[in-house]
């Protein structure tokens, strides 16, 4: 017997809004991501990336971004589950005759959407060929209080492994879809696309050798394990040099 699907369901995307979906689509790519085939599910345009491990959504429209995106078949059924786990919708759209989606915020005001069905289709690209940014971790969030996040975040689905102080103060939490990680905003104000590699001095000044800009994390030295690469619409990339 198959378990059960926690309750977010299984991760999707992190869709970001951006003006230019052809510009964001061509940055990613010429990061190594891979572009994926997307369905007619949205008017609006939309394009999706993918190393192989995460999968980004590039969408052309207002609203919050970035979104964490999770797929949940029979959300119209999910919904007392939702409100049994205390969580207040902010969007919530389900019947017959549409495409079935609501979403929420988190104590912080990150949103998170659940759909019905996938939007892009599978990408023939192994999670072991990562982009020029390396091996991808987790998605990190800007936080104001671990305790709280840790609170909210743990009966979706997710473990806390406890606080990491290196290279900056951060609570990471782990699940079978998706790696979360929670930073002070003085680290940075924005979510973080978190990536590692055991030699991430070399592909950092590969991206500096094609004009992509990355800086070094502040409060950091010079030269240090973290480095910070700018991405459309304001979602940065965390750039870290991984432990042997």
């Amino acid at each position: 017997m198959a378990a059960p699907l926690p309750l977010l369901g299984m991760f999707h995307e992190v869709s970001v809004a951006v003006d230019d979906v052809r510009a964001a689509v061509e940055f990613y790519e010429r990061l190594g991501f891979t572009q994926a085939g997307t369905t007619d599910t949205f008017r609006h345009s939309y394009g999706v990336l993918t190393d192989g491990r995460l999968f980004i959504g590039l969408h052309r429209r207002a609203g919050p971004s970035p979104v964490l995106t999770f797929v949940r078949p029979g959300i119209a059924t999910s919904l007392p589950a939702f409100a049994a786990a205390g969580i207040h919708l902010t969007h919530c759209r389900t019947g017959e005759e549409v495409f079935n989606e609501i979403a929420f915020a988190d104590p912080f005001g990150h949103t998170v959407a659940v759909l019905e069905a996938r939007t892009y289709f599978p990408v023939a690209r192994r999670s072991t060929a990562p982009s020029a940014c390396g091996d991808f971790a987790e998605v990190s969030l800007p936080v104001g209080d671990f305790a709280a996040a840790r609170a909210f975040w743990e009966p979706l689905g997710f473990v806390t492994v406890g606080e990491v102080l290196t290279p900056h103060p951060h609570l990471p939490l782990t699940s079978d879809q998706l790696d979360l990680s929670f930073h002070r905003a003085s680290t940075c104000p924005q979510a973080l696309l978190v990536f590692r590699d055991l030699n991430m001095h070399a592909r950092v000044a590969r991206l500096r050798a094609l004009d992509i800009a990355v800086r070094d994390l502040p409060g950091q030295a010079a030269g240090g394990s973290a480095v910070l690469l700018q991405g459309p619409a304001g979602t940065p990339a965390m750039l870290l040099m991984e432990e042997d």
